[in-house]
């Protein structure tokens, strides 16, 4: 039997999940079980490179854990961890850091975005969390990394390091490929289809929270931007309508064709109802799932306990692959 590829992802617990990590993310990765070796992480160690409110972010470590079980990830069937759990990562961390240059974590697009987002907080950890990326990835050997446009700087950075570390010691890492899932629904804004839905909008009319109840849900769609037009097809100019439609699309599993089809010589306002009803169709079993699982926090830290075991017994192979080639004495 040929062996799976093994792919790895993994989610910051800031803030619930929002349609675009949902429809973008969170799907896939459910289809992904089925054809791939999978590994999943809620990366808590990521998270505080920004300072975190401990109790919420306890919680929201917690949430999200719950959440991707309520999505229909399998712990049996993928690996389903938290970060901070597996020491690992952060041992794999420090020894890639000294394979890392300067210049090279200095390029990086996001330390410069997030140095001007807080000023006041342009912490080392900020700066060397590529590094803590590239172990997360070289440590479980993945074949395979799905990664977004602003992602892509920093896995170059881990197949750089791959080659560095490999080009002294031989063959320690597999040097991981970008996976860019076929079918991801774009979701942006809807208050401003310009830009990317986003969990931090200040705008709560921006984006659905795939925790917000039906009636929630379809107000925001019902004040979603659009033109002043009333035909519901995709061409220049209708950025909202487009956002809408593309929404519907991955919801409903409609064409634009379909969808175009559906709605003509109707208005906006019956366009924005049904896509607003979909959505909360689609959220409806997630939601009720979630919820029976919060009522279960032994299973839940049970799935926990279970994933960090997995994660780190997979890992470890590593890590003491590496220390071993770089000199270390193991006990």
């Amino acid at each position: 039997m040929e062996q799976k590829k093994r792919i790895l992802s993994l989610i910051q617990p800031t803030n619930t999940p929002h349609l675009g990590n949902y429809l973008g993310a969170m799907c896939n990765w459910v289809k992904m079980q089925e054809e791939f070796d999978c590994t999943y992480g809620i990366a808590d160690l990521h998270s505080i490179t920004v300072r975190q409110d401990p109790t919420k972010l306890r919680a929201q470590i917690k949430e999200s854990y719950a959440l991707l079980i309520a999505a229909g990830l399998d712990p049996e069937k993928s690996t389903l961890f938290v970060q901070g759990h597996n020491p690992n990562h952060s041992e794999l961390a420090w020894i890639l850091s000294c394979y890392t240059q300067f210049g090279e974590l200095s390029r990086m697009t996001q330390f410069k975005d997030k140095s001007q987002k807080h000023p006041d907080n342009i912490n080392a950890g900020l700066f060397t969390y590529p590094v803590l990326m590239a172990a997360d990835i070289l440590l479980y050997q993945a074949d395979l990394v799905p990664v977004g446009v602003d992602q892509m700087q920093h896995l170059e950075l881990a197949r750089n390091i791959v080659q560095r570390f490999n080009g002294i010691y031989g063959d320690v890492f597999t040097m991981p490929e970008g996976y860019i899932t076929k079918s991801t629904a774009k979701v942006m804004s809807l208050q401003d289809p310009t830009k990317k839905m986003s969990k931090s909008d200040e705008n709560p009319n921006a984006s659905v929270s795939i925790l917000d109840d039906r009636d929630t849900i379809i107000r925001k769609f019902k004040r979603a931007v659009t033109d002043s037009e009333t035909e519901v097809c995709a061409r220049e100019g209708k950025d909202g309508i487009i956002n809408l439609m593309s929404i519907y699309g991955a919801v409903a599993g409609k064409s634009f064709e379909d969808i175009e089809a559906e709605f003509k010589g109707k208005g906006y306002g019956d366009f924005k109802l049904a896509v607003g009803e979909a959505v909360a169709d689609k959220l409806a079993p997630l939601q009720a799932e979630y919820k029976r699982l919060s009522e279960d926090k032994a299973y839940v830290e049970a799935c926990m306990k279970s994933g960090a075991e997995k994660a780190y017994k997979i890992s470890r192979k590593t890590l003491q692959k590496v220390q071993k080639k770089v000199g270390f004495v193991q006990l």
